[in-house]
Protein backbone atom coordinates (compact mmCIF):
# COMPACT_ATOMS: atom_id res chain seq x y z
CA UNK A 1 0.00 0.00 0.00
CA UNK A 2 1.43 3.34 -1.06
CA UNK A 3 0.02 6.37 0.75
CA UNK A 4 1.29 9.26 -1.37
CA UNK A 5 0.96 12.99 -0.74
CA UNK A 6 1.21 15.07 -3.90
CA UNK A 7 2.20 18.66 -3.14
CA UNK A 8 2.58 21.79 -5.22
CA UNK A 9 3.73 24.65 -2.97
CA UNK A 10 3.67 25.83 0.61
CA UNK A 11 0.62 27.80 1.70
CA UNK A 12 2.86 30.17 3.67
CA UNK A 13 0.76 33.33 3.45
CA UNK A 14 -2.79 34.37 2.69
CA UNK A 15 -2.12 35.70 -0.77
CA UNK A 16 -0.57 32.42 -1.93
CA UNK A 17 -3.42 30.44 -0.40
CA UNK A 18 -6.05 32.59 -2.09
CA UNK A 19 -4.27 32.51 -5.44
CA UNK A 20 -4.05 28.72 -5.30
CA UNK A 21 -7.73 28.09 -4.63
CA UNK A 22 -8.54 27.62 -8.30
CA UNK A 23 -5.51 25.37 -8.80
CA UNK A 24 -6.77 23.13 -6.02
CA UNK A 25 -10.18 22.88 -7.69
CA UNK A 26 -8.61 21.99 -11.03
CA UNK A 27 -6.31 19.35 -9.62
CA UNK A 28 -8.91 17.26 -7.86
CA UNK A 29 -12.63 17.28 -7.34
CA UNK A 30 -12.36 15.26 -4.14
CA UNK A 31 -10.16 14.96 -1.10
CA UNK A 32 -8.28 11.96 -2.41
CA UNK A 33 -8.62 8.98 -4.70
CA UNK A 34 -8.16 5.33 -3.84
CA UNK A 35 -6.72 3.14 -6.60
CA UNK A 36 -7.47 -0.53 -6.25
CA UNK A 37 -5.14 -3.48 -6.55
CA UNK A 38 -2.83 -3.21 -9.57
CA UNK A 39 -4.05 0.30 -10.33
CA UNK A 40 -3.24 1.75 -13.72
CA UNK A 41 -0.83 4.28 -12.28
CA UNK A 42 1.10 1.79 -10.16
CA UNK A 43 4.75 1.60 -11.22
CA UNK A 44 5.97 -1.87 -12.14
CA UNK A 45 9.45 -0.74 -11.19
CA UNK A 46 8.68 -0.94 -7.48
CA UNK A 47 5.10 -1.84 -6.67
CA UNK A 48 1.91 -3.19 -8.15
CA UNK A 49 -0.25 -2.45 -5.16
CA UNK A 50 -3.12 -0.32 -4.00
CA UNK A 51 -2.27 3.35 -3.99
CA UNK A 52 -3.83 6.29 -2.20
CA UNK A 53 -3.09 9.70 -3.69
CA UNK A 54 -3.83 12.72 -1.54
CA UNK A 55 -4.60 16.03 -3.25
CA UNK A 56 -6.22 18.13 -0.57
CA UNK A 57 -8.24 21.14 -1.69
CA UNK A 58 -6.39 24.31 -0.86
CA UNK A 59 -9.44 26.49 -0.24
CA UNK A 60 -10.40 24.57 2.89
CA UNK A 61 -7.18 23.69 4.67
CA UNK A 62 -3.43 23.60 4.56
CA UNK A 63 -3.17 20.84 1.98
CA UNK A 64 0.59 20.89 2.17
CA UNK A 65 1.56 19.79 5.65
CA UNK A 66 -1.27 17.94 7.41
CA UNK A 67 -0.16 19.69 10.56
CA UNK A 68 -2.30 22.79 11.07
CA UNK A 69 -3.17 22.15 14.71
CA UNK A 70 -5.91 24.73 15.10
CA UNK A 71 -9.37 23.19 14.90
CA UNK A 72 -11.03 26.42 13.83
CA UNK A 73 -9.26 29.71 13.15
CA UNK A 74 -10.86 32.97 12.11
CA UNK A 75 -8.33 34.78 9.99
CA UNK A 76 -8.03 38.51 10.37
CA UNK A 77 -9.00 39.02 6.76
CA UNK A 78 -12.54 37.78 7.24
CA UNK A 79 -13.43 38.11 3.57
CA UNK A 80 -11.20 35.16 2.69
CA UNK A 81 -13.18 32.77 4.91
CA UNK A 82 -10.20 30.43 4.97
CA UNK A 83 -9.81 27.72 7.60
CA UNK A 84 -6.65 25.73 8.31
CA UNK A 85 -7.53 22.29 9.66
CA UNK A 86 -4.73 20.16 8.30
CA UNK A 87 -4.19 18.07 11.43
CA UNK A 88 -7.56 16.42 10.83
CA UNK A 89 -6.83 15.38 7.25
CA UNK A 90 -4.33 12.65 7.99
CA UNK A 91 -6.46 11.10 10.71
CA UNK A 92 -9.65 11.32 8.63
CA UNK A 93 -8.10 9.73 5.55
CA UNK A 94 -6.43 7.02 7.61
CA UNK A 95 -9.67 6.19 9.40
CA UNK A 96 -11.41 5.79 6.06
CA UNK A 97 -8.79 3.68 4.29
CA UNK A 98 -8.15 1.49 7.32
CA UNK A 99 -11.84 0.59 7.18
CA UNK A 100 -11.51 -0.13 3.45
CA UNK A 101 -8.82 -2.72 4.06
CA UNK A 102 -5.57 -0.88 4.71
CA UNK A 103 -5.35 -2.54 8.13
CA UNK A 104 -4.92 -5.90 6.39
CA UNK A 105 -2.03 -5.06 4.04
CA UNK A 106 1.38 -6.71 4.45
CA UNK A 107 3.43 -3.81 3.09
CA UNK A 108 2.81 -0.07 3.45
CA UNK A 109 4.64 3.08 2.37
CA UNK A 110 4.03 6.68 3.40
CA UNK A 111 5.58 8.88 0.72
CA UNK A 112 5.74 12.60 0.03
CA UNK A 113 7.37 14.80 -2.59
CA UNK A 114 8.71 18.35 -2.31
CA UNK A 115 6.65 20.20 0.30
CA UNK A 116 5.04 16.84 1.04
CA UNK A 117 8.36 15.27 1.97
CA UNK A 118 8.50 16.84 5.42
CA UNK A 119 5.04 15.65 6.52
CA UNK A 120 5.88 12.16 5.24
CA UNK A 121 8.75 12.25 7.72
CA UNK A 122 6.78 13.99 10.48
CA UNK A 123 3.88 11.53 10.32
CA UNK A 124 5.97 8.43 9.65
CA UNK A 125 5.82 7.03 13.19
CA UNK A 126 2.11 7.82 13.49
CA UNK A 127 1.50 5.98 10.21
CA UNK A 128 3.32 2.93 11.55
CA UNK A 129 1.38 3.03 14.83
CA UNK A 130 -1.90 2.81 12.91
CA UNK A 131 -0.74 -0.40 11.22
CA UNK A 132 0.34 -2.65 14.11
CA UNK A 133 -0.24 -5.86 12.14
CA UNK A 134 1.48 -4.77 8.94
CA UNK A 135 4.70 -6.66 8.29
CA UNK A 136 6.62 -3.84 6.59
CA UNK A 137 5.98 -0.11 7.13
CA UNK A 138 8.48 2.43 5.83
CA UNK A 139 8.51 6.03 4.58
CA UNK A 140 9.87 7.80 1.51
CA UNK A 141 10.94 11.46 1.49
CA UNK A 142 11.36 12.67 -2.09
CA UNK A 143 12.97 16.07 -2.76
CA UNK A 144 11.85 17.48 0.57
CA UNK A 145 15.14 17.57 2.46
CA UNK A 146 15.62 21.34 2.51
CA UNK A 147 18.46 22.43 4.75
CA UNK A 148 19.21 25.36 7.04
CA UNK A 149 22.47 26.75 5.66
CA UNK A 150 24.93 28.56 7.90
CA UNK A 151 25.18 31.70 5.77
CA UNK A 152 22.47 34.04 7.18
CA UNK A 153 21.79 35.65 3.81
CA UNK A 154 21.34 32.30 2.09
CA UNK A 155 19.29 30.91 4.98
CA UNK A 156 16.74 33.73 4.82
CA UNK A 157 14.70 32.19 1.99
CA UNK A 158 13.60 29.05 3.84
CA UNK A 159 13.55 30.81 7.20
CA UNK A 160 10.97 33.27 5.88
CA UNK A 161 8.86 30.47 4.35
CA UNK A 162 8.93 28.31 7.47
CA UNK A 163 8.34 31.20 9.84
CA UNK A 164 5.26 32.15 7.81
CA UNK A 165 4.02 28.55 7.99
CA UNK A 166 4.40 28.43 11.77
CA UNK A 167 2.63 31.78 12.13
CA UNK A 168 -0.20 31.22 9.65
CA UNK A 169 -0.94 27.57 10.40
CA UNK A 170 -0.31 27.56 14.14
CA UNK A 171 1.88 24.49 13.67
CA UNK A 172 4.09 24.60 16.76
CA UNK A 173 2.03 22.11 18.78
CA UNK A 174 2.20 19.57 15.95
CA UNK A 175 6.00 19.63 15.81
CA UNK A 176 8.09 17.19 17.89
CA UNK A 177 8.57 18.53 21.41
CA UNK A 178 11.98 16.88 21.38
CA UNK A 179 12.91 19.47 18.77
CA UNK A 180 10.92 22.56 19.82
CA UNK A 181 12.31 22.26 23.34
CA UNK A 182 15.78 22.85 21.90
CA UNK A 183 15.24 25.39 19.12
CA UNK A 184 12.77 27.75 17.49
CA UNK A 185 9.73 26.04 15.92
CA UNK A 186 10.62 27.26 12.43
CA UNK A 187 13.95 25.42 12.69
CA UNK A 188 12.05 22.20 13.43
CA UNK A 189 10.59 22.41 9.92
CA UNK A 190 14.03 21.59 8.54
CA UNK A 191 14.22 17.78 8.16
CA UNK A 192 17.80 17.69 9.41
CA UNK A 193 16.52 18.75 12.85
CA UNK A 194 13.84 16.07 13.26
CA UNK A 195 14.99 13.03 11.28
CA UNK A 196 16.90 11.67 14.29
CA UNK A 197 13.68 11.49 16.29
CA UNK A 198 11.85 9.30 13.73
CA UNK A 199 11.97 5.63 14.69
CA UNK A 200 10.41 4.19 11.53
CA UNK A 201 12.75 3.44 8.57
CA UNK A 202 13.10 6.38 6.16
CA UNK A 203 14.44 6.54 2.63
CA UNK A 204 15.62 10.00 1.57
CA UNK A 205 16.06 10.85 -2.08
CA UNK A 206 17.02 14.24 -3.47
CA UNK A 207 19.47 15.97 -5.74
CA UNK A 208 22.36 17.67 -3.99
CA UNK A 209 21.59 20.50 -6.40
CA UNK A 210 17.81 20.25 -6.20
CA UNK A 211 16.80 23.21 -8.30
CA UNK A 212 14.21 24.54 -5.85
CA UNK A 213 16.71 24.42 -3.01
CA UNK A 214 19.44 26.00 -5.14
CA UNK A 215 17.20 28.85 -6.28
CA UNK A 216 16.01 29.50 -2.72
CA UNK A 217 19.37 29.18 -1.04
CA UNK A 218 22.34 29.65 -3.37
CA UNK A 219 21.21 32.04 -6.09
CA UNK A 220 18.08 32.71 -8.09
CA UNK A 221 17.90 32.23 -11.88
CA UNK A 222 20.48 29.42 -12.05
CA UNK A 223 18.34 26.81 -13.79
CA UNK A 224 18.93 27.94 -17.36
CA UNK A 225 22.59 28.69 -16.70
CA UNK A 226 23.09 25.12 -15.48
CA UNK A 227 21.26 23.68 -18.49
CA UNK A 228 23.19 25.88 -20.93
CA UNK A 229 26.55 25.32 -19.30
CA UNK A 230 27.06 29.05 -18.76
CA UNK A 231 27.68 29.23 -15.01
CA UNK A 232 30.27 31.80 -13.97
CA UNK A 233 33.30 30.91 -11.89
CA UNK A 234 31.78 32.50 -8.80
CA UNK A 235 28.52 30.60 -9.28
CA UNK A 236 30.41 27.33 -9.59
CA UNK A 237 32.31 28.17 -6.43
CA UNK A 238 29.07 28.83 -4.56
CA UNK A 239 27.56 25.53 -5.72
CA UNK A 240 30.69 23.61 -4.79
CA UNK A 241 30.57 25.19 -1.34
CA UNK A 242 26.91 24.27 -0.92
CA UNK A 243 27.45 20.57 -1.69
CA UNK A 244 29.40 19.53 1.45
CA UNK A 245 27.10 21.60 3.65
CA UNK A 246 24.07 19.77 2.27
CA UNK A 247 25.69 16.34 2.58
CA UNK A 248 26.73 17.01 6.17
CA UNK A 249 23.07 17.33 7.21
CA UNK A 250 22.09 13.86 5.95
CA UNK A 251 21.70 10.90 8.30
CA UNK A 252 25.00 9.15 8.91
CA UNK A 253 25.72 6.07 6.74
CA UNK A 254 26.23 3.71 9.68
CA UNK A 255 22.65 2.35 9.62
CA UNK A 256 21.22 2.36 6.06
CA UNK A 257 18.54 -0.14 7.09
CA UNK A 258 16.99 2.64 9.16
CA UNK A 259 18.02 5.54 6.89
CA UNK A 260 18.41 4.76 3.21
CA UNK A 261 19.81 7.52 1.02
CA UNK A 262 19.93 8.16 -2.74
CA UNK A 263 21.41 11.57 -3.53
CA UNK A 264 21.96 12.45 -7.20
CA UNK A 265 23.41 15.63 -8.73
CA UNK A 266 20.93 16.35 -11.51
CA UNK A 267 19.39 19.78 -12.05
CA UNK A 268 15.82 18.74 -11.20
CA UNK A 269 13.18 18.64 -8.46
CA UNK A 270 11.27 15.49 -7.36
CA UNK A 271 11.45 11.96 -8.76
CA UNK A 272 8.46 10.05 -7.44
CA UNK A 273 5.87 11.49 -9.82
CA UNK A 274 7.92 12.04 -12.98
CA UNK A 275 11.12 9.97 -12.87
CA UNK A 276 10.03 6.51 -11.74
CA UNK A 277 10.21 4.33 -14.83
CA UNK A 278 13.14 2.45 -16.46
CA UNK A 279 13.18 4.95 -19.31
CA UNK A 280 13.60 8.14 -17.27
CA UNK A 281 14.67 7.05 -13.78
CA UNK A 282 17.33 9.00 -11.93
CA UNK A 283 20.60 7.04 -12.06
CA UNK A 284 23.82 6.92 -10.04
CA UNK A 285 26.57 4.68 -11.46
CA UNK A 286 24.00 2.61 -13.39
CA UNK A 287 21.87 2.13 -10.29
CA UNK A 288 18.39 3.57 -10.70
CA UNK A 289 16.43 5.19 -7.91
CA UNK A 290 13.43 2.81 -8.24
CA UNK A 291 15.79 -0.19 -8.05
CA UNK A 292 17.64 1.22 -5.03
CA UNK A 293 14.40 2.00 -3.22
CA UNK A 294 12.85 -1.39 -4.02
CA UNK A 295 15.95 -3.19 -2.71
CA UNK A 296 15.91 -1.10 0.45
CA UNK A 297 12.19 -1.37 1.02
CA UNK A 298 12.04 -5.15 0.57
CA UNK A 299 15.17 -5.67 2.70
CA UNK A 300 17.27 -7.01 -0.16
CA UNK A 301 20.05 -4.44 0.08
CA UNK A 302 20.22 -1.29 2.15
CA UNK A 303 21.47 1.41 -0.19
CA UNK A 304 23.20 4.60 0.92
CA UNK A 305 24.33 6.19 -2.35
CA UNK A 306 25.67 9.68 -3.03
CA UNK A 307 26.70 10.89 -6.47
CA UNK A 308 30.22 12.33 -6.57
CA UNK A 309 29.74 15.21 -9.04
CA UNK A 310 30.66 18.53 -7.45
CA UNK A 311 28.50 20.58 -9.84
CA UNK A 312 24.92 20.08 -11.03
CA UNK A 313 24.37 17.84 -14.05
CA UNK A 314 22.10 19.34 -16.73
CA UNK A 315 19.00 17.21 -17.27
CA UNK A 316 19.85 16.97 -20.96
CA UNK A 317 23.13 15.20 -20.10
CA UNK A 318 22.25 13.13 -17.06
CA UNK A 319 22.25 9.78 -18.90
CA UNK A 320 25.30 10.41 -21.08
CA UNK A 321 27.47 7.98 -19.14
CA UNK A 322 24.77 5.69 -17.79
CA UNK A 323 23.62 2.34 -19.13
CA UNK A 324 20.11 1.74 -17.77
CA UNK A 325 19.56 -1.84 -16.66
CA UNK A 326 15.94 -1.99 -17.72
CA UNK A 327 15.45 -5.68 -16.98
CA UNK A 328 16.42 -5.17 -13.36
CA UNK A 329 13.74 -2.52 -12.96
CA UNK A 330 10.85 -4.76 -13.90
CA UNK A 331 10.41 -6.33 -10.48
Amino acid sequence: MLYQKEQYAWMDHLQRTILNQDLGKELETGLYNFQGEHGAQASKAVWSVSRIIIRVLQILWDHIHFKGFIARIKLQIQATNLHFRGARIFEAVMEDVLARGLKNVKNAILAGSSAGGYPAMLYCDRFRSLLPNTQRVKCLVDAGYFIHVKNPKQAKGFEDIFNSLVTLHGSTKALPKSCTSKMKPLLCLFPENIQQYIKTPLFITMSTFDIYQVLTTVEDHLHDLIENGTLTASQKKALRAFRPEFLSTLPKPNNPKLRGVFIDSVNHHTSLLTRWSPENATMINNLSLPKAFADWYFDRKYWYVIDEHDLPIPKSHEHDNQVPKIQEEML
